[in-house]
């Protein structure tokens, strides 16, 4: 019985699971079908008898097809047309899931009044779907498979554990750039990619039959995001004949991207997404809208990517955490779908929750183009229109965003531009470019410096490539990359792209035989288009041949250098450049090696690639010389807008998508004909496996320790430390201690993959928990690396090995850090891990909005220092003991006293920021929350 197993509720928490216990047997009453179907737009529950709004019903008139409505003007309501759209959007999905259990009519209510209730309130919010791509997927599937197990070890029934909404997860993180430069380089890393993912694909397919409502898209059709803009996104569902908004939260934090599309959508923890799954609703703080104004149009030679990098520096400076951005004013008219959909994407670099974009008529034509049918875009047309979603940017607006948050930019005043070297908010004009980075060799190791001696500052080297030798120096570019599905989603900069390597072969400039070069876009689109326009062949011509379909270098997927490469440039003591059409660039994430990694736009990178290095005004100085020693310059490779509006005219057609996508669901013959096991309730787990695992979450269901007495410190951090940092996804270094584990095992060092495309093992990536080699960790200062001091015995060990000797003891576990821990991607072992490694308690100066949810989910809990104190300020060394205690009744919010072996103390903010948190945490986490409420 589960009264043997399960540790007891507190009376808030019952009724919480009363509540959840009825409303999951409500939505499972909705979920009568088991595939997915563009044909079948089901999604959210939609009308049952106990909705207090069902008053609001309205009857609706698409292509000939009656349906209905909440329509929003029968509230009579003057406050809604003054709401930001993406409230309004929250509103609609509150009043439709409305049944005084998951969502009341007081939270309703919040939602109107949001004028007066911003960030005071908490509200629910149910998603239309959840969003997935593997490497956050896997553990998410691989929970829910452990989830039915313990479901069925306690004599319930394991086909509960079933996702309650529909669930897309897309195959992109694995493939890795390990042939390039040839024009087999496509189908070598796709071999590769099914060699070290075979287990992980095959665990994959058997969830893709043996869960309901759950749609996995097999590798090499694409990034997540871009096969979510061009396919997948809805805008308007249609569920049992009820019209609603698309919205979506995803397992990664660029599912904002869809934003441009104008569906609400955001990234959210794999933990978070799971519950979610499941019947959960999220609950997050009723947010500020900040009103973003756009003017006027971009300039001759200005692309989408500088204007995206200026608005990332704009916003970061503003500050937009924890707040949605909405984008409004006569400037929308003049960029496509494709161009705010870039500026959706990178929400998470400049903070917000989410960018948004509302439905006009750019959207409709978006749709159109990508193949969506007439009927389709007519019922997104007349339900907007309806609801007062469907914008014309010629109009004032009649939002009433916030005193001080309203912002405006004039798009005729971008220029050119890159970011780095280490962050994504650092903008450089590019026409700075030379200057920032030589004040970056001159400062301190920082975001901002390399820490370079003065006298090393001039220094060059030769470096032996190919039977040639090359004249090197700090600056030079070895990894150049057109890849992930910020910019690749957008057909002018991947045409722009292609034509400046057109243009170069032209004049008969190359890139330098030893840049590694590729290209990897998010759909099979992309290559349809480029391919027709004869720029497929140019791009592979200058190095950037087809590599895969998938985020690749983006995400540190970027493989080896060129043999020599690296080693070259190393014993010349020389800071090695990497640029690439991302949206993130934190130190060690493109490369190991690379130092300086700059985001560009693609035709950027191909021009920064042609003149070998950042080191340059790349607007002024010439970039390469021909045979004949004439000097090129930028001007002479650069497309107009005419030109590339012609290419795109003529080759981006909706024929195109609706062919590509036709087969969206196919796989490969590799896919098709792998095997995939039979029981279609529990998984068969392989001991051997080291790709999947069991996980040990559910083999104690007990709560946390309400007092924690004389915890060690296990890492004592500083500030933008990133989930990066805590979990690396890229590749598996060979003397870390997951190496050690994955040879003891028999796998061989070509074998060890990344991190993230092992994340369905739970040893794996224990071990590989703040496994960054560029992580600073205070205790072992100025060392870097996975290294710790393990305080009791003063020893320097891996942070795996300190943590294993605590664990040994009984000792718990906390982490000091300072402002943005957790910042970057949404990766639950950035929780998971250290939640395994021990660690109970974090104590930072700040959190990034998912992470601090995820620490929370995995039962860990993150404490905040009072304003102006800090570790440093409070004069924290580190090798001290803490304590706390839980014990009295925790809320929202409360202060938090901490106590120290040296008698010293200080109080600290509770960052659990919603009452069902502290249920979550007195559960021991969100999983076991939801698997209670499951057999209450």
């Amino acid at each position: 019985m589960w009264s043997q197993r399960l540790s007891r509720p507190t009376a808030a928490g019952k009724v919480l699971l009363q509540q959840k216990c009825t409303y999951l047997v409500l939505r499972r009453q909705f979920s009568r079908t088991s595939g997915h179907s563009r044909d079948r737009l089901y999604g959210s529950v939609a009308t049952n008898e106990s909705n207090p709004f069902d008053r609001l019903l309205t009857d609706v008139d698409v292509a000939g097809t009656p349906c209905k409505i909440y329509d929003l003007s029968k509230l009579n309501d003057d406050r809604v047309q003054k709401l930001p759209y993406t409230i309004r959007v929250v509103l609609e999905t509150c009043i439709r899931n409305c049944d005084n259990f998951k969502v009341t009519e007081a939270d309703v209510e919040k939602v109107l009044d949001w004028k007066i209730q911003q960030t005071k309130v908490e509200i629910p919010f149910c998603p239309a779907r959840v969003l997935m791509q593997d490497f956050t997927g896997v553990p998410a599937i691989v929970d829910l498979a452990a989830m039915r197990d313990a479901m069925k070890a306690a004599g319930g029934d394991p086909l509960k554990v079933n996702p309650l909404v529909p669930v897309d997860l897309v195959i992109d993180h694995s493939i890795q750039v390990d042939s390039t430069r040839t024009p087999d380089a496509l189908a070598k890393n796709e071999a590769i990619e099914f060699e070290r993912n075979f287990e992980r694909f095959v665990f994959l397919k058997w969830g893709s039959t043996a869960f309901k409502n759950f749609l996995v898209v097999p590798p090499g059709n694409g990034i997540v995001h871009q096969v979510n803009l061009e396919y997948l996104a809805r805008v308007v569902f249609r569920d049992n004949g009820l019209l609603y908004s698309d919205s979506v939260v995803g397992t990664d934090s660029h599912s904002t991207m869809i934003n441009g599309l104008g569906v609400l959508g955001w990234g959210v923890g794999g933990i978070e997404a799971e519950a979610g799954m499941l019947g959960q609703p999220s609950t997050m703080v009723l947010p500020t809208v900040v009103g973003y104004k756009l003017t006027g149009s971009l300039s001759e030679g200005v692309t989408a990517t500088d204007l995206v990098l200026t608005i990332v520096a704009h916003l970061r400076k503003h500050g937009v955490v924890g707040k949605f951005v909405e984008f409004y004013g006569p400037g929308l008219a003049n960029l496509t779908i494709s161009d705010r959909a870039t500026i959706a994407n990178m929400s998470p670099e400049y903070g917000a929750t989410c960018g948004f974009f509302p439905v006009d008529n750019q959207t409709l034509d978006y749709l159109r183009i990508t193949g969506r049918s007439p009927e389709h875009i007519e019922r997104v047309e007349s339900y907007c229109r309806a609801q007062g979603l469907l914008v014309d940017a010629s109009k004032e607006t009649e939002v009433e965003y916030p005193e001080g948050e309203k912002l405006e930019l004039d798009l005729g005043a971008v220029v050119p531009s890159v970011s780095g070297p280490k962050r994504p908010h650092d903008h450089i004009a590019c026409k700075d470019l030379k200057m920032d980075f030589q004040a970056c060799l001159a400062s301190p190791h920082g975001f901002k410096g390399f820490g370079v001696p003065e006298e090393s500052r001039k220094t060059t080297g030769k470096l032996t490539y190919g039977g040639e030798t090359f004249d090197i120096a700090h600056g030079d570019v070895v990894i150049a990359a057109i890849t992930s599905c910020t910019n690749t989603s957008n057909p002018a900069v991947l045409i722009a792209a292609g034509l400046v390597a057109k243009k170069a072969n032209e004049l008969g400039v190359k890139v330098r035989p030893f840049i590694k070069t590729s290209l990897s876009p998010g759909s099979q689109v992309v290559t349809e288009y480029l391919s027709s326009a004869g720029l497929l062949d140019a791009l592979a011509e200058q190095g950037f041949a087809l590599a895969g379909y998938g985020c690749m270098t983006c995400i540190g997927n970027s493989g080896d250098l060129y043999k020599g490469v690296g080693e070259a440039y190393k014993e010349a003591g020389l800071i090695m450049s990497a640029v690439l059409s991302g949206n993130r660039n934190f130190e060690a994430r493109i490369h190991p090696d690379t130092q300086g990694n700059y985001l560009a736009s693609p035709p950027l990178v191909v021009a920064y690639a042609l003149a070998g290095t950042v080191n340059l005004n790349i607007l002024e100085d010439p970039l390469c010389k021909t045979a004949d020693g004439k000097d090129i310059y930028l001007k002479d490779v650069w497309p107009t807008h005419a030109e590339i509006t012609a290419v795109i005219d003529k080759n981006v057609t909706s024929n195109k998508f609706r062919e590509v996508y036709a087969r969206l669901q196919q796989g490969s013959a590799k896919w098709t004909e792998m095997p995939a096991p039979s029981d279609p309730v529990t998984y068969p787990w392989d001991e051997k496996s080291t790709y999947i695992h069991d996980p040990p979450y559910f083999k104690s269901m007990e709560g946390p320790q309400s007092v924690i007495k004389d915890a060690h410190v296990l890492l004592y951090l500083g500030d933008s430390v990133t989930t990066d940092h805590i979990s690396p996804a890229g590749n598996i270094a060979r003397n870390s201690s997951a190496a050690t584990y994955l040879s003891s095992r028999g796998v061989k060092r070509l074998d060890y993959n990344s991190y993230g495309s092992r994340r369905g093992n739970d040893l794996v990536m224990t071990r590989g928990t703040f496994a960054n080699t560029r992580l600073s960790n205070k205790l072992v200062a100025p060392t870097t690396g996975p290294v710790t001091i393990h305080i009791p015995s003063g020893e320097q060990l891996s942070v795996f090995d300190a943590s294993a000797r605590y664990l040994e003891a009984g000792t718990p576990l906390i982490v000091l850090a300072g402002k943005e821990y957790g910042s970057g991607s949404s990766r639950d072992w950035a929780a998971k891990g250290p939640n395994l490694l021990g660690v109970k308690v974090v104590i930072a100066e700040s959190y990034e909005r998912i992470h601090r949810a995820n620490l929370v989910g995995m039962g860990i809990v993150p404490l905040c220092f009072k304003p102006g104190d800090s570790a440093e300020v409070l004069g924290l060394k580190g090798d001290e003991k803490f304590s706390f205690d839980f014990s009295a009744g925790l809320k929202p919010g409360q202060d938090v006293l901490v106590t120290t072996s040296t008698g010293a103390s200080f109080t600290t903010v509770l960052r659990f920021d919603t009452p069902v948190e502290v249920e979550y945490y007195r559960s021991g986490g969100i999983l076991k929350y939801v698997l209670k409420s499951m057999q209450a």
